[in-house]
């Protein structure tokens, strides 16, 4: 029996690949372009990934990971809830 593909997903932090459910998935909506978090991995528009942990949100800011990959500016506002999402998970 064949083994299933596992798909991988660079972190927009300390761009390494990884499993796409190792990771967080940060959206940028199509309809609104507002920059949201996907829970789910599902939802339409430009995603961006970032791992579960601290350090790499930290480095995504510091290298402007996510405004590259978006093309956009972020405000500090995005960030903070991806913070806090990150406490959430408890990494």
């Amino acid at each position: 029996m064949a083994e299933k593909k596992v798909p991988m997903r660079q972190c927009t932090g300390c761009r390494q690949l990884k499993g796409k459910k190792e990771m967080i998935r940060v959206l940028k909506t199509a309809d609104t372009g507002e920059i949201v978090i996907d829970p789910t991995g599902r939802k339409n528009g430009r995603g961006a990934y970032i791992c579960m942990n601290s350090e790499c949100l930290e480095a995504a800011v510091k290298n402007h990971g996510l405004e590259r990959s978006f093309k956009c500016s972020i405000s500090p506002e995005v960030y903070e809830r991806l913070r806090e999402e990150m406490k959430s998970i408890g990494q």
